[in-house]
């Protein structure tokens, strides 16, 4: 059963790019910054003290599910 928030693509398309810059983050002010505070109140992105963006464990798990569809282990 699906129990989980949907995502928009927009935000689909975020938390990708949340993964891909690993442990920089995504700062401020880009086009994305409203998905990354959607995702941020899902709990699968946080904002850090630098100001930027990064995933949690959550946003992984999510990440790892719903766009790479690998089923849980």
């Amino acid at each position: 059963m699906w129990n989980e928030p949907y995502l928009e693509t927009c935000c689909r398309s975020a938390l990708h790019r949340l993964t891909l810059v690993r442990q920089h983050g995504r700062p401020p002010g880009l086009a994305d910054e409203p998905c990354l505070r959607r995702l941020s109140t899902m709990g699968l992105a946080e904002l850090g003290p630098d100001g930027r963006f990064a995933i949690t464990p959550a946003g992984r798990e999510r990440h790892a599910s719903e766009i790479l569809k690998k089923a849980p282990a």
